[in-house]
């Protein structure tokens, strides 16, 4: 049974020091249009949890997500393509960053690299950054469907040496095919004790 069926939306805000305290939580991170949303509404199983929009970087704001007591999900803004000036983008990568060093209660990030597309420049620099504040997270490569399987070891080998990690060490997953998407749902509810 997912025991993260039950998750709702809790709150939006723009500065992580509005948060109040939590158990546990854990964090969806990535570029804008990799689909955060949509492996959030997947492993949740309510396709209109987080609103999915068709032009990436529309999520601008740091959403919450309960579930069970006092346990969060959290879908940050997207890097990257986000539309908007210079100064918009600048305080987005602030309250991506803003959340992520502020959080005692948080378990665990959870980073999108887009399986098709590959580790881009912008996913580099956020490994680096987690790992230089060394922040736990766990390399979630989404969109394999778009792979074929031939495909698949190559792209899976091409991630995890740009990431600097072991193939295996990379989470293959599909939103739309619901590839992986069980042991996502496992390792989640085990980082929130639920």
């Amino acid at each position: 049974m997912n025991k993260l069926k039950d998750t709702k939306y809790l709150k939006t805000v723009h500065d992580a020091a509005k948060l109040d305290e939590c158990i546990a939580e854990v964090a969806f991170v990535g570029r804008s249009n990799v689909g955060k949303s949509s492996i959030l509404n997947t492993v949740c199983e309510n396709k209109t949890l987080a609103r999915i929009s068709q032009r990436p970087g529309q999520t601008r704001t740091i959403n919450v997500f309960l579930i069970g007591h006092k346990r969060w999900l959290v879908d940050l803004p997207g890097y990257g393509f986000a539309h908007g000036s210079r100064d918009e983008i600048a305080t987005w990568q602030g309250m991506i960053e803003g959340y992520l060093l502020s959080r005692p209660s948080l378990r665990e990030v959870y980073m999108l690299v887009d399986g098709n597309v590959g580790a881009t420049k912008l996913d580099i620099q956020m490994v680096g950054w987690l790992e230089f504040n060394n922040i736990s997270y766990c390399v979630v490569a989404n969109k394999c469907d778009k792979i074929s399987a031939l495909e698949q070891v190559a792209s899976r080998n091409a991630i995890a040496l740009a990431l600097r990690k072991k193939p295996e060490e990379i989470r293959w997953v599909s939103a739309k095919k619901g590839t992986g998407i069980r042991e996502l749902q496992i390792t989640i509810a085990a980082n929130l004790k639920l």
